[in-house]
């Protein structure tokens, strides 16, 4: 059985500001902070979690309508959905604010609870162009 160790990360190359802060201070090294603000983050666990939902629905809607055995997953998962969305569109127009998406970006974001699984797209192309991203003045 062989250990696994994390791999050192290295350091950052300190900014100016940085480097004026830790003059003032202590000699602890700066830590970088994550750049997403927790309504972010939180709009990108629900979005994966709505995917789930979905899955789940999908399957109980097979299994109550075309294998005829029982209702039980369209009665758990459909209740569970509903909430997801309505936390993912909450979620949706609190980020389109707060990141300044233009009005194309929040109908697309809102449009992706639509079709099953296209939130968990929108969140990847959201994070890859940028849409996550602070703003200035935000």
């Amino acid at each position: 059985m062989t250990s696994r160790t994390a791999a050192p990360v290295p350091d950052a190359a300190p900014t100016p500001a940085a480097a004026d802060l830790s003059s003032e201070t202590s000699s602890v090294p700066a830590v970088p902070t994550a750049s997403h603000h927790w309504t972010v983050r939180a709009f990108r666990v629900v979005a994966i979690a709505e995917a789930f939902s979905w899955a789940g629905l999908l399957v109980g809607m097979y299994v109550k309508w075309i294998a005829e055995a029982s209702e039980i997953g369209v009665k758990i998962f459909g209740p569970v959905h509903g909430g997801l969305v309505v936390a993912y569109v909450a979620l949706a127009l609190v980020v389109a604010v707060r990141q300044r998406w233009s009005l194309l970006t929040l109908f697309f974001a809102l449009a992706a609870t639509l079709p099953p699984f296209l939130t968990v797209f929108f969140d990847r192309w959201a994070h890859r162009s940028g849409r996550y991203e602070e703003r200035a003045g935000a």
